[in-house]
């Protein structure tokens, strides 16, 4: 595996690549990395060349005070497909990448050859949560949450992770220590949570797109938390869906079920 600094959008990513064939990009969401993707990339490789990118200002890639939208998100995406020469990808999101993903297979359909959507809901499209979790609105208000978590980035990250697995199993020690080193001080942390704080543009954003047809092949796929939520906002606006639950997985679908989630990447497309 090689770990690159790529510069798109006027931003520097670092990103992981590896192997060979059909490239598939993964997205990450919070609070993570591309390491989120770890224990899915040895299924991967020997069939696909796999782009991981760390998200803008998230883990090694330069920080940023802003451009946490979707939208931006979407370009800083096709920028690297660009960079690396990439004409073509399937596109892979969890979580906090979900918006941006969506919004470059509406807008680049010819760039995105599938979508795979997984475990988040959609600002901007109806059917989302009933009420959003707790912590929505506490990340949301500028200023409080980097504040008071400064010096707690450790057990605050640890709830998330154990109670976003299943049966509350936890991730690996190597995985965790990365993310709770990727979100440490107050900065790191303001830019995790500005993902949060573009809740209101996406929408937007996505709301607009939506009065459009998503047209590329897309699979929705939910694990314990999200579940079919998503699968039912994507329904009205694209033209290919199909959506899964994986069983025995919780919200980080890649670290429960790595087996399932390479199985899903690696099924032809519906066209």
């Amino acid at each position: 595996m090689e770990l690159r600094r790529i510069v798109t959008n006027n931003t520097e990513l670092n990103v992981a690549l590896d192997g060979s064939g059909p490239p598939v990009l993964l997205m990450h969401g919070w609070p993570h990395t591309w390491q989120v993707w770890g224990p899915v990339l040895p299924l991967l490789t020997s069939k696909r060349r796999v782009i991981a990118p760390d998200l803008r200002g998230l883990g090694d890639s330069a920080p940023a005070a802003d451009g946490f939208d979707a939208a931006t998100g979407a370009d800083d995406m096709l920028g690297l497909l660009d960079a690396l020469g990439v004409d073509q990808a399937d596109v892979v999101a969890l979580d906090a990448g979900v918006p941006a993903a969506f919004l470059l297979g509406v807008r680049h359909p010819t760039r995105v050859r599938r979508l795979v959507l997984m475990e988040a809901v959609l600002p901007g499209l109806p059917g989302g949560f009933a009420a959003p979790p707790w912590w929505f609105g506490f990340h949301s208000a500028p200023g409080l949450a980097e504040t008071v978590l400064e010096g707690h980035e450790g057990a605050y990250l640890d709830w998330f992770l154990t109670a976003g697995t299943y049966e509350r199993r936890g991730v690996p020690p190597e995985i965790r220590d990365a993310f709770v080193q990727a979100y440490t001080g107050r900065e790191a942390l303001r830019r995790g949570f500005g993902y949060y704080r573009a809740a209101e543009q996406n929408a937007a954003a996505i709301l607009a797109a939506g009065r459009l047809t998503l047209t590329v092949p897309t699979l929705a796929v939910g694990g314990n938390t999200v579940g079919d939520l998503l699968h039912h906002q994507l329904a009205p606006v694209s033209d290919e869906l199909t959506g899964t639950l994986v069983a025995r997985s919780g919200h980080l679908v890649p670290l429960d079920r790595p087996d399932a989630v390479a199985g899903l990447i690696l099924t032809p497309p519906l066209r």
